[in-house]
């Protein structure tokens, strides 16, 4: 989920990023994978792999015959990937790169994956013009990317709260993560060579914890709220998530946990 284009860690933040995104990323994940149809013994590739959540759920379902490969261009991201990596499965083999170039012979996957990497590359083209020739014929690829924001009722509160402490050039740049459409997406498979080019919007209930301390955890992991705290200091981050705890009121229990709808596009296609 990170790409040099417009996410990169910094710091501790990889280590928060596979605390709090984790919760989030779990159905989409099952999602992608379940659209790729693993079997034991293939071959995948989880593009812009972030901490490694799609390469450690393919793992078994590829088994010790099957061989799983990760790439990111965010050193650190990669470094908690590789901490995080299962032994009892087919050792993962993370690499750094780019999405636009990858490290790979032609035809070498069965599959790959993209969990929320897409709408972050620097040319999303050449991205799956790569993913094409890596890609063996008869290859599956699905990606998912973030749905209007306006559809996640979590994300429409963090980007008031990011416009309020982090300021309108941050909660700009925090759009860019959900411009990225199914019509763009499709688009730029089918020209790179993928047929039966297809998009639908997948939604999830996920249970969060305590908003009030997951909200500015969650946020302190992400490059906006790295942001805020390099212009604002901690108490930013804190008032961020007192900000998003507020609008969530209606949809929070006495608790203070939430369950809420998190929506998605995803895109599959075979090669």
């Amino acid at each position: 989920m990170a790409d040099e284009s417009g996410f990169q860690s910094k710091g501790s933040a990889p280590e928060r990023y596979e605390q709090y995104v984790a919760p989030i990323a779990a159905p989409f994940v099952t999602a992608v994978l379940d659209a790729v149809d693993l079997f034991p013994g293939a071959a995948v590739l989880d593009l812009a792999c972030g901490t490694g959540f799609a390469a450690r759920a393919a793992a078994p379902l590829v088994g010790p015959a099957g061989r799983v490969s990760g790439i990111d261009p965010d050193e650190g991201m990669l470094r908690v990937a590789a901490a995080h990596r299962p032994r009892m499965y087919p050792d993962i083999e993370f690499t750094e790169a780019s999405a636009e170039k990858l490290p790979h012979t032609d035809a070498a996957f069965d599959a790959v994956v993209c969990q929320q990497g897409a709408q972050f590359f620097a040319d999303l083209d050449a991205a799956a013009a790569e993913t094409a020739r890596v890609t063996r014929p008869g290859g599956r690829f699905a990606a998912t990317v973030w749905a209007p924001k306006d559809l996640s009722p979590y994300f429409a509160a963090q980007y008031e709260a990011i416009k309020k402490y982090g300021g309108e050039e941050t909660a700009a740049e925090y759009t860019k993560a959900f411009t990225c459409t199914a019509e763009r997406l499709t688009a730029a498979f089918r020209s790179a060579g993928f047929q039966h080019t297809t998009a639908r919007e997948v939604t999830f209930g996920i249970a969060l914890p305590r908003l009030a301390d997951f909200a500015p955890g969650h946020l302190s992991a992400l490059p906006w709220g790295q942001e805020i705290v390099d212009t604002g200091g901690p108490e930013a981050l804190a008032g961020v998530g007192r900000a998003m705890c507020a609008r969530l009121a209606d949809r929070t229990t006495p608790d203070g946990t939430a369950t809420l709808p998190f929506t998605a596009t995803l895109v599959t296609g075979i090669r």
